[in-house]
């Protein structure tokens, strides 16, 4: 393939001429045969999956080598000890703590909820917990994950991330959705009927039946509710059968009812056997008791972790806090490790409260989550389980992807009603704007002048709405692009390819609309093929102009700055386009501008097809007589409609090269959790060796410091005994 690549490039390059073209043509070329011929994804043997660390799947019970049977529920339980994130701040130099020393279990079955004030560390921990910590150098993190019993990472078992934004294409429906959602991502269910009875059974599991015709809406056209935005997120996340679910404040934004709705779907999972975990703010009192286990968080400390409903109110009874009778036992935990900024008196004892809570948690902790086995149980038999029966999910052929992608990309554009509207209504306003002010020229010498300036002007007009209408949408449409192909669901070679021709369709009607307007109001050169060619390259310009502002939705982080970017960057073109600055008269360091503007080459192609062969009414002796003489002057001759044709489709190439790039580039990175320090991680193991009567009688000769004695002395009451302690990490009643 690599010499048939090289040749066939190397063609290309001799047939499209010198200088930038060449590099330009040969990269697009080069990036159409890795698209086109680049390898499927290779199954590696079972035993070479630990050292490789690619994503992998749980394959079940089967042990077959093949796909996870669809619905199967793999049993999980995370454990994760001593997890300690810091932010340093290069130009204070000082380091923030997000997270100190945290440690925790969940379990299969159950609810976990990780509460806390604004501020506390509940998503930093979410996100280490499911290794989506977006990396960067200024964060450190440490600590210990384990899987069913064995130090591992989230790429050794499904999980599904729900984010706090609800990322969806707005113009399917709840059902194409899920749909096409189900094809990609498992290709191991091939018959039609299978496929809608598995989307059907998903329907009714999140209580989406009702609205599973309605299409997903955005914030230009009404949908689907919050509440029922939230599940269908869960939804699309639970195709692939994930042991652990994630969810970063499922209910934030939703009404009292909805969010309750989404508890109950949250519940009915963990029954089901998925393990559950996700942050919460402040819930209500219905919603706190559907919840079987609790971490409490307060400036990143742990405070209480263990069941929850009646137990963390005993807990913190012991240390004189009560719970008023009729009181939301949620809302009492808000307001017991929150500070009170009210005034300084409240921020010291608010504070002092919390530190003595902090210290008096840890010290009860310390010795049950050292003598609690690492591999106990569940968790060794699974664990061995994991290692034997994992493979690598195969992906559906490359056609295949690109035939579902293009299928979603059609209804996403041909479907966006109001946005298609809004540029039909703008591309007939402009033509009829500039068809007024230069209504019917003439043959005069003044009417050059005039010709040039509306081909000018429709140049810009066509780019500028292209490329408005691309970064206004696609750094959107990029979030849920890198949340998908994060899922491998498929590769950035068809879904480019796909979206390219999607578009095509709807992006040649407003230039066709508008060159059908403006080019009889304005009397351009009176022939129907001039007329086709002037509609051929003010569409080619939009295309180009499209692909430039997917490059730049791939450069830039949000919409806004895209918005910021894409006009600026088109304004250089602008100045260059021909009609300003005349291409002999530009700087030497700036000529390279010219031959990559969209708005240059459009501008040449629309004066060639005007101007030659027209004749203009003269007087003088220095009056232009044709067309072609015009075309001199502005240093426009001795080119043709072909060359401005091949020049397009090389910035078309060259841009979608660059997106390409770009994406591959900035595909996002989390931020790896680096083992414990090496004395500590000793001491852990010297400890976990121990019986838990061996840790009771090494506690009584090893007695707290002296400052941690005067803490407790602040908050302990006289009671000794610790009906709590069992329940702070093993999670049951």
């Amino acid at each position: 393939m690599v010499p048939f690549g090289g040749k066939m490039v190397c063609q290309v390059v001799n047939f499209a001429g010198n200088g930038f073209g060449q590099a330009v043509t040969a990269a697009a070329v080069a990036l159409l045969l890795r698209l086109f011929s680049g390898p499927g994804p290779v199954l590696l043997p079972e035993e070479e999956f630990d050292d490789a660390d690619n994503n992998g799947d749980y394959a079940g019970d089967d042990g077959d080598g093949e796909a996870p049977v669809t619905g199967k529920v793999v049993p999980m339980t995370i454990r994760w000890r001593n997890i300690t994130c810091s932010l340093s701040d290069k130009s204070s130099k000082t380091v923030r703590f997000l997270l100190k020393n945290v440690s925790g279990e969940a379990k299969p079955g159950r609810l976990l909820a990780i509460m806390g004030p604004s501020g506390s560390g509940k998503t930093t921990l979410l996100n280490v917990l499911a290794g989506q910590l977006m990396a960067s150098p200024r964060l450190h993190l440490s600590g210990l994950l384990e899987v069913n019993g064995r130090p591992s990472s989230n790429k050794a078992y499904k999980f599904a991330f729900v984010r706090q934004e609800d990322l969806f294409f707005s113009q399917l429906t709840v059902r194409e959705t899920l749909s096409i959602a189900a094809e990609l991502q498992l290709p191991e269910i091939a018959s039609v009927e299978e496929r809608d009875e598995y989307v059907n059974n998903l329907l009714f599991k999140l209580g989406l039946v009702s609205c599973a015709d309605s299409n997903v809406g955005d914030a230009k056209v009404r949908g689907i509710s919050g509440g029922e935005k939230k599940r269908l997120s869960l939804a699309c996340e639970l195709i692939a059968s994930p042991s652990v679910i994630f969810a970063d404040e499922p209910t934030t934004g939703l009404d009292a009812f909805q969010a309750e709705r989404v508890m109950e779907t949250l519940r009915q999972l963990a029954q089901d056997g998925h393990t559950v975990i996700f942050s919460i703010h402040q819930p209500r009192g219905s919603v706190y008791s559907k919840f079987d286990d609790i971490v409490l968080l307060t400036e990143g400390a742990l405070i209480y972790a263990g069941p929850a409903h009646d137990e963390p109110l005993a807990y913190f009874s012991k240390f004189g806090y009560h719970c008023p009778d009729h009181v939301n036992p949620a809302e009492f935990l808000a307001d017991l490790i929150s500070i009170d900024y009210s005034s300084a008196k409240s921020v010291y004892s608010s504070q002092k409260r919390i530190d003595a809570l902090v210290e008096s948690f840890a010290e009860h902790s310390s010795a049950v989550l050292c003598a609690t086995p690492l591999t106990a149980g569940l968790g060794a038999h699974c664990g061995q389980k994991l290692r034997k029966k994992i493979v690598v999910k195969r992906k559906r052929a490359w056609w295949r992807q690109f035939f579902l992608l293009l299928k979603r990309a059609w209804m996403q554009a041909s479907r966006d009603g109001p946005t298609n509207k809004v540029r039909a209504r703008m591309s007939i306003a402009s033509a009829i704007i500039f068809g007024s002010v230069f209504w019917r020229m003439g043959r005069s010498q003044t009417s050059i002048q005039d010709r040039m300036g509306l081909l000018q002007v429709a140049a810009i007009n066509t780019a500028m709405a292209a490329l408005t209408k691309t970064v206004g949408v696609f750094p959107k449409e990029r979030a849920i692009v890198d949340r998908e192909r994060a899922k491998g669901s498929y590769a950035l070679g068809p879904y480019l390819l796909s979206k390219l021709i999607a578009e095509i369709p709807v992006g040649a009607a407003f230039p066709l609309m508008f060159g059908a307007v403006l080019y009889p109001m304005a009397r351009l050169h009176p022939s129907l093929s001039r007329f086709g060619k002037f509609c051929g390259i003010v569409t080619a310009e939009s295309f180009a102009a499209s692909a430039m502002g997917l490059t730049v939705g791939a450069m830039v982080p949000s919409t806004e700055a895209a918005m910021a970017v894409g006009p600026s960057l088109m304004t250089v073109f602008i100045v260059f386009g021909g009609y300003y600055v005349n291409a002999d008269n530009t700087p030497i360091i700036f000529r390279w501008i010219p031959r990559v503007s969209l708005i240059r080459w459009a501008f040449q192609g629309l004066c060639i097809n005007e101007f030659k062969g027209l004749q203009f009414d003269h007087q003088n002796s220095f009056d232009i007589e044709t067309g072609e003489q015009a075309l001199e002057r502005f240093s426009l001759g001795g080119s043709s409609i072909q060359d401005t044709v091949i020049a397009q489709s090389r910035i078309l190439l060259f841009w979608y090269w660059t997106t390409y790039l770009l994406l591959e580039k900035n595909k996002p990175k989390y931020q790896q959790l680096e083992p414990i320090p090496s004395e500590q991680s000793k001491t852990q193991l010297h400890l976990e060796t121990l019986d838990p009567d061996q840790i009771e009688q090494l506690n009584q000769f090893d007695p707290p410091p002296a400052k941690q004695v005067e803490s407790n002395k602040l908050v302990e009451s006289p009671q000794i005994d610790d009906p709590i302690g069992p329940f702070v990490l093993e999670g049951t009643k």
